[in-house]
């Protein structure tokens, strides 16, 4: 399980043998990634899952081997990918010995992992995002008490292949929920309103969306590679007796701002309370 160096600074997973556990889109969008970074390779990887038309549509798209179940896979590296209530029976199975699972199981704490698997496997947990689908997730990541560092370069390597990784304290896994696991359907939700006031503007319906949602695009391009502040942006934006503070001045009335943040509150206290159910 040894990452090694490529060029300057990209880790690759020489002889990672992965087994996913769960061929459901999160599953396959990872995997997916991860090979077209060359990160892993096809040949490294073998899956599984309960649906046959998932593992399919996994070895389709990726490449890989689909196994008859969790015992045939060949895998140091197990990617656990299924709905929370089937965990454990799928943990229950995995052999014992030297190995780690990387679980994407929402709302299954560390703790939680670590007393299901069997002696010898690590754990890592991840909370992933939908726009990891297209290329542009946003994931946190946590160690188990066991995990070591190439452990967690490993989780970092695949949930970067598709967009932003950063490592947390389990503490603020809830906290990233709210955020960037629930953020997008707020954001859906701020574009098609957006689009909404351009069709009440004039604009047709298809250009409308188009351009709202080219709009969000940009300006969370504008926040991750100019590096500034938001209300630096905002302020450039922004001219003096201009359309847009006109327009900013009408959301602040409406509570736009606090809205959003009592919304990213509200979804990690739901995540909080569904973990200690």
């Amino acid at each position: 399980m040894a990452l090694a160096r490529r060029g300057a600074a990209t880790l690759v997973c020489r002889d990672m043998k992965l087994g996913v556990i769960g061929c459901g889109k999160m599953g396959s969008a990872l995997v997916e990634g991860a090979i077209r970074a060359g990160v892993i390779t096809a040949s490294q990887v073998s899956g599984c899952d309960s649906h046959p038309a998932a593992a399919a549509a996994f070895a389709a798209a990726t490449g890989a081997r689909i196994a008859d179940g969790i015992a045939g896979l060949d895998a140091d590296t197990y990617l656990l990918c299924t709905k929370p209530h089937h965990a454990a029976a799928a943990l229950a199975a995995l052999p014992a010995g030297d190995a780690r699972v990387i679980s994407v199981a929402a709302g299954l704490t560390t703790g939680w992992l670590e007393a299901r698997v069997p002696a010898g496997v690590r754990v890592v947990r991840c909370m992933p995002n939908t726009p990891a689908l297209v290329g542009k997730g946003a994931a946190a990541y946590c160690r188990g008490a066991g995990a070591s560092d190439a452990d967690a370069d490993a989780a970092r390597l695949l949930l970067g292949a598709v967009g932003l990784a950063v490592e947390l304290p389990e503490s603020l896994m809830d906290a990233v929920t709210g955020l960037s696991g629930s953020g997008p359907a707020f954001v859906y939700i701020m574009i098609e309103a957006m689009a909404d006031g351009g069709v009440r503007a004039g604009l047709p319906r298809a250009e409308s969306l188009k351009l709202a949602a080219q709009t969000v695009l940009g300006a969370a391009a504008m926040v991750l590679e100019t590096g500034l502040h938001p209300a630096a942006l905002k302020d450039m934006v922004a001219s003096p007796g201009g359309t847009t503070i006109a327009g900013l001045a009408e959301l602040e009335q409406r509570g736009m701002r606090s809205s959003f943040i009592e919304a990213v509150h509200a979804a990690a206290r739901r995540s909080a309370e569904l973990g200690a159910s």
